[in-house]
């Protein structure tokens, strides 16, 4: 099973932006579609994004729709989630995953939180 280490979040005024980034280690970890996923305190765990394998498609949740990207860097095995012009509805912790199809997530990160101050 691929590994994943998300880093970047942080506390930061609404209006403004954060770059999370999750990491993953695994020798097929570059074959994986890979996606980012959020819940709040009290609340379900919500779909954020995803991006296919070559990057050719992204994804997104209607809710952050023109104001988060998402990107990836196989050579740095990496996936990357831009994050601006955050409100406080963002505040949640996010989850980096990666899986075979958008329907079977195999692996999670540990998750970074992420806080937006009105």
């Amino acid at each position: 099973q691929v590994q994943l280490v998300e880093s970047g979040g942080g506390l930061v005024q609404a209006g403004g932006s954060l770059r999370l980034s999750c990491r993953a280690s695994g020798r097929t970890s570059s074959t994986y579609i890979r996606g980012w996923f959020r819940q709040a305190s009290g609340k379900e765990r919500e779909f954020v994004a995803a991006v296919t394998r070559s990057g050719g498609a992204t994804y997104y949740a209607g809710s952050v729709k023109g104001r988060f990207t998402i990107s990836r860097d196989n050579a740095k095995h990496t996936v990357y989630l831009q994050m601006n012009s955050l409100i406080p509805e963002d505040t949640a912790i996010y989850y980096c995953a990666a899986g075979a199809t958008l329907a079977s997530w195999a692996a999670w990160g540990q998750g970074t939180q992420v806080t937006v101050s009105s």
